[in-house]
């Protein structure tokens, strides 16, 4: 529900807001622009020293102005006409004709009423209502993502758009709130949804003697020019009329004869509320602090697209709908899903048990909570990924099991690939810990290979008889909505080692997602409803869609894909890989893989226009036939791209190594890398990642780290098939 109005909210306002957000950020030059035109108001000048030297320049004096960014003005009449002059607040003397800027005049226009009238005010104050929605769930949402409200400076982890938005989300969120409440108290007081602002002011008049020298004006002299907001002289021919001076605790009246305050009228609680908010929202009493609303308000608008990106997204996932509120289940299904395939199963089997009687409930694994162990029975569907990693919807499952109050009968399905040593590795993690804390079991726990529809149903047939009801699940997957991609290039490698490994590039059409290096694109072969997926070398700005496959054995897709000839085609679709890439920064990079699995790695380097460093180590089976991008690295060395290469190869006849040797051999040169905070990724087969993770386990040792910190920290990440 929160992250419904968090986007319908955001995509209901989001050109508005740029609009606004757009005007609010020149208006937030003011300040600084009139701290240069008119010197600063010091403390120490009275407000009759002051009207004395105006008043003995001019013949006329109407008023005198202290605007909220502080230049003190005086509108005067010579015999010319009314005219306006900034005054050193000091001196008095003359510093020049005030000149309006049309240009924030014109912001200021559009900035409350779109050049609109009242309809525009209308506007701009649902505007301000929806920002402050904005702000208050979007702060709401990226701290449960972090882990709580003391997780807030935690780093925001993901996809470029989401780390964008939570990072940017994060630095303005004060700026934004403050604007937004202050904007939207200030559109109330426009429409008079408040209470009035301020006290009557009592009706006086002078007594009408003779006019006193201005300078010596006790009820002038007792008020320093820092407080005054606006001074009115009385008519140059009516006796009976007064000073009115203006300051922040009130309105005095004074007379001109005597110098007497004739009356004060203190002011209300509604007015300075409303000064005090008027202040807040356009930071006019500090040009610093204007900039940084000026700055917060500045991210609204890239705030609205990534937050666009990260809506479209999810958009694309599969949409599943709960029959029952958790409230009233008696079943709740939980789902640990990476690509969203999972989800499908789920709905599956959430229409069977609604078909049979039951009252479901669907979530998220990471959403588990007290409220969900109020049904009867807990079913949870877990896909595995990488070697035995959580999917991403579960990352914190297992964190949250052990706060649960109630243990109610489970059932787990774990969904893998058996040709993967960790088949169903995150299912058996669950069921152990399930095991561990005392879970009863509803049926035993049961693993699916490659989405197997017959298996899913033999599955269910066991849950229904412990049900007590027939389950029939028919599940027909629903295949993933592709593009087409033309080959129209390839090298080929490592057939003098009996390794076929092909770099296959192939035309982007215009239509296709955005992708990154380090990105998956699944494939899908002719003759198999299962995606493959394979590691992108490329981005779209490189306009071709690039990929490294080894010819595996039997291989389906890597026997097709070596088999293409130039203008084949592929059907393919791009998935995000938010949890194997380079943080943001200027900290190094270590890059260690094998084989294919230089891929995203060859990628990142790629992409590294800011030359940060980047240190690559790999390995092969023959430099003379198999040594993968070997140009294109020695190119990115002398480019700076990469720092430093250091490769390994297990059939060189003088110097035999692996990948892990190498690491091995620079363990000291890597404990400093470390100590500077950089980040090492590794890529490529199970068994060189296992070997490179002991390896790593060793080096770091000395630093008081191991691997389990660097992981947790987010400084090492495996994409390991």
């Amino acid at each position: 529900m929160l992250r419904r109005l968090h986007s319908v909210a955001g995509l209901a306002l989001a050109l508005l807001l740029v609009a606004i957000a757009a005007t609010g950020v020149g208006l937030s030059l003011q300040p600084a622009v009139d701290r240069l035109a008119a010197p600063a108001i010091a403390p120490g000048v009275s407000v009759a020293a002051l009207a004395k030297a105006v008043a003995a320049r001019h013949q006329r004096v109407d008023a005198i102005r202290v605007s909220g960014g502080g230049a003190v003005t005086v509108s005067f009449n010579d015999g010319a006409g009314k005219q306006v002059e900034i005054v050193d607040p000091r001196t008095g003397a003359g510093l020049g004709a005030y000149r309006p800027s049309e240009t924030f005049r014109w912001l200021a226009d559009m900035h409350r009423s779109l050049l609109m009238g009242d309809s525009g005010r209308i506007a701009v104050a649902l505007s301000a209502l929806g920002l402050l929605a904005l702000s208050l769930t979007g702060a709401v949402m990226l701290a449960r993502s972090l882990g709580g409200a003391g997780a807030l400076l935690r780093p925001v982890r993901g996809g470029a758009a989401r780390r964008w938005h939570g990072e940017l989300g994060r630095l303005a969120l004060a700026g934004l709130l403050l604007s937004a409440l202050t904007g939207t108290f200030l559109s109330a007081t426009t429409f008079g949804l408040l209470p009035g602002a301020e006290n009557p002011a009592p009706a006086v008049a002078a007594k009408g003697g003779p006019a006193a020298p201005v300078g010596r004006l006790a009820g002038l002299a007792a008020v320093d020019v820092a407080d005054l907001e606006r001074l009115t002289f009385p008519a140059r021919n009516d006796p009976t009329d007064v000073f009115t001076l203006r300051q922040s605790r009130g309105e005095a009246v004074v007379d001109p004869s005597t110098g007497r305050i004739l009356a004060f009228t203190p002011t209300s609680t509604m007015d300075r509320i409303g000064r005090l908010a008027n202040a807040l929202h356009t930071g006019r009493f500090s040009w610093a602090f204007a900039l940084f609303l000026g700055l917060s308000t500045a991210a609204a608008p890239v705030l609205g697209a990534t937050g666009f990106l990260m809506w479209r997204r999810r958009r694309a996932t599969p949409r599943v709908i709960a029959p029952a509120p958790t409230a009233d289940a008696d079943t709740v299904i939980l789902v640990g899903s990476e690509g969203g395939s999972t989800w499908g199963f789920a709905q599956t089997l959430s229409r069977a048990l609604s078909e049979a009687g039951q009252r479901v409930s669907l979530a998220a694994m990471d959403d588990i909570d007290n409220a969900h162990l109020r049904a009867q029975k807990l079913v949870i569907l877990a896909a595995t990924y990488g070697d035995g990693d959580a999917p991403a919807s579960a990352k914190k499952f297992l964190e949250k099991l052990g706060g649960l109050e109630r243990r109610i009968p489970v059932a787990v399905l774990g969904f893998g690939d058996r040709t993967f040593p960790s088949f169903c590795g995150y299912a058996e993690r669950v069921v152990a810990a399930l095991d561990a804390q005392g879970w009863p079991r509803l049926i035993a726990p049961k693993r699916i290979d490659r989405q197997s529809a017959q298996e899913f149903a033999q599955w269910g047939r066991d849950l229904g008889a412990a049900l007590g009801c027939a389950l029939t699940l028919e599940h027909v997957a629903e295949p993933p909505k592709t593009n087409a991609f033309a080959l129209v290039g390839r090298e080929t490698y490592g057939e003098a080692v009996g390794a076929p490994v092909a770099i296959l590039r192939f035309a982007s059409p215009g239509n296709a997602p955005r992708f990154e290096a380090g990105d998956l694109v699944g494939i899908v072969p002719p003759g198999s409803a299962m995606p493959r997926f394979y590691s992108l070398v490329s981005s779209r700005r490189d306009g071709v869609l690039e990929i490294c496959v080894r010819l595996q054995p039997g291989g389906l897709c890597s026997t097709w894909l070596h088999s293409l000839k130039a203008g084949e085609q592929i059907e393919a679709f791009i998935r995000d890989n938010p949890s194997f890439r380079p943080v943001e920064g200027r900290a190094p990079l270590i890059l260690i893989g094998a084989g294919a699995g230089i891929a995203p790695l060859a990628g990142f380097v790629r992409a590294n226009d800011s030359e940060r460093p980047m240190h690559l180590y790999w390995g092969g089976r023959s430099a003379a036939s198999d040594f993968l991008y070997e140009h294109e690295l020695a190119e990115r060395l002398a480019q700076r791209r990469l720092t430093s290469l250091r490769t390994a190869f297990s059939r060189h006849p003088a110097d035999a190594a692996y990948v892990q040797d190498r690491v091995a051999d620079d363990a000291h040169r890597l404990r400093v890398l470390i100590r500077a905070e950089a980040q090492i990724l590794v890529c490529g087969g199970r068994d060189m990642a296992r070997a490179v993770a002991e390896t790593i386990e060793a080096v770091v040792r000395p630093l008081g780290l191991d691997l389990a910190t660097l992981k947790s920290n987010g400084r090492y990440l495996e994409d390991v098939y």
